[in-house]
């Protein structure tokens, strides 16, 4: 694969590029609500809170549904890979059937918003499916479909799927939905300013004053007045709810494609083993006889590992079975698992009274952010909502429920805040062009790079969210962070949170 190919260029943010950049904050503000964080989850709640009739501001760091939405399969399914049957044990089967019912409704929403706007998104109806090549995992997959289908989904148990390899068995869900997630959400903007909402770009927000009102300020020294507030930027840059003990960072490859229209599998497929594999297909411009393929997988903790050979895996793993595949885009995206299985969406904290959260979409973010919409909605303008307490992140029980998982998380970060300490420093001498390194100086650690012509770059490794050591993606070219998933250019620039201010520049 050619650097081109690892330059990271999502196919969505490609085919939409959006126009001209929409302004930074640069005078103060006063709303109704302010949501910080432009992507799905932000913007489908600021459209319902809009179309509720508040004055709403959404202030986005970079650029509006480019961040984590720009980089997503968009798989709009209430299927959620084997997470029903999980449910059905640690919710009950009251908690599984609020999830999927508030899963299902959301697709449908979205469904006739596409209509209403008339939207060119690529809206497309498929199945989707959840399957094993393994024949010892059959039985989690039937189990699955039991608990799908106890829930009032459609949900069956089959052995044959679209797939061009047999598989043991699959849970198929049909009717679910797939579009092209920034075309969507671009619409959704313009019909936010058309009811008098506000879009903010290149705004990133530094603190948060609560009480009534609430006060925001950012980094161009701008403030932002607002009855409620509404963080939804994937991981929270705020961490006095110490929501960050309940999310573990997961990153994973996308390499997409046209194939002929023959080999599409006419369905959107994942297995959560082997590295993980999902699969679907999009249209392909106007010529009928092709379709995009796109296939995820090799998930793995930001910082860690070699990232150019997860990307040949997946992509060998993508020409296997589907020859002919004219692979022309590499790129990457990002989640939040939460440890409890269910996204965090409602009040910010237990004390919070105008503030609010929409993180751990654990993957799903596309049902999860129009769910999360229509909650948060319900919430700031006093309506009601039957899953509100399923997803509530004050909740305590779960947590404690499901410690296990936890206690793993935690003892994944304090391994890499103290072991990413302890290990070798390699010659700075030994850097090749393209690649970076974390390396010991009388100064401290140094997160340090060479360009392609040779220059070194240097900036401090901790990261500046939380003080963990930053490692080095080398196919992206970025430092990240392994404990809550902070990104940072080669010259420490903020590329993703929660971080919100960059890594020192060093010398060296």
């Amino acid at each position: 694969m050619t650097e081109k190919q690892h330059s990271g260029d999502s196919y969505w943010l490609n085919t939409a590029p959006g126009g001209e950049r929409r302004p930074a904050l640069a005078d103060d503000l006063d709303v109704d609500v302010a949501v910080v964080g432009g992507g799905i989850a932000g913007l489908c709640t600021a459209w319902e809170l809009a179309r509720a009739g508040r004055s709403v501001a959404v202030l986005e760091a970079g650029r509006i549904a480019a961040g984590v939405t720009g980089h997503t399969t968009a798989k709009v399914t209430a299927l959620h890979s084997l997470v029903y049957d999980k449910l059905r044990r640690t919710r009950g089967g009251e908690g599984a059937r609020l999830y999927a019912r508030s899963q299902a409704e959301a697709i449908e929403r979205t469904a006739g918003v596409v209509e209403e706007l008339g939207v060119d998104c690529e809206w497309e109806r498929r199945g989707s499916y959840t399957y094993v090549t393994d024949a010892d995992r059959v039985d989690e997959v039937r189990a699955e479909a039991r608990a799908a289908r106890e829930t009032g989904l459609p949900a069956s148990f089959v052995t044959e799927t679209g797939l061009p390899f047999p598989v043991a068995g699959a849970v198929e869900v049909p009717d679910q939905a797939q579009f092209h997630p920034r075309k969507y959400l671009l619409a959704l903007a313009d019909d936010i300013e058309a009811y008098g909402g506000r879009l903010y770009e290149d705004t990133t927000v530094l603190g948060l004053e609560e009480g009534e009102p609430c006060r925001l300020s950012t980094s161009a020294g701008a403030f932002v007045t607002a009855r409620d507030v509404v963080v939804a930027t994937h991981y929270p840059v705020f961490d006095r709810a110490l929501l960050f003990t309940r999310l573990s960072p997961r990153r994973e490859l996308v390499v997409a494609g046209p194939v002929p229209a023959e080999l599409d599998p006419e369905g959107m497929y994942i297995t959560p083993y082997g590295g993980s594999r999902s699969v679907r297909t999009a249209p392909y411009g106007d010529d009928a006889s092709r379709r995009l393929l796109v296939v995820t997988g090799e998930h793995f903790t930001p910082g860690t590992g070699d990232t150019r050979a997860r990307f040949d895996r997946l992509a060998q793993w993508a020409r296997r079975h589907f020859p002919g595949v004219e692979l022309t885009h590499f790129w990457a995206t990002q989640d939040n698992d939460p440890t409890d299985t269910v996204p965090l969406v409602g009040p910010l904290h237990p004390g919070a009274r105008h503030t609010y959260v929409a993180t751990g979409f654990g993957g799903w973010g596309m049902s999860g952010g129009m769910m999360a919409g229509r909650l948060l909605t319900a919430q700031i303008t006093g309506g009601e909502c039957a899953w509100a307490g399923l997803y509530d992140p004050r909740r305590l029980a779960s947590a404690v429920r499901e410690a296990p998982a936890f206690l793993k998380h935690q003892a994944q970060v304090a391994g890499h805040f103290v072991g990413d300490r302890l290990r070798p420093s390699p010659p700075v001498e030994a850097l090749p062009p393209g690649e970076g390194a974390v390396v010991r100086t009388e100064s401290g650690r140094l997160a340090v790079y060479r360009d392609d012509e040779g220059a070194l770059h240097a900036v401090s490794a901790r990261c500046t969210h939380m003080g963990c050591l930053v490692g080095f993606n080398a196919a992206e070219r970025a430092w990240e962070c392994p404990c809550h998933g902070s990104r940072f250019d080669t010259d420490g620039k903020v590329v993703q949170g929660p971080a919100t201010k960059p890594l020192e520049r060093r010398d060296i």
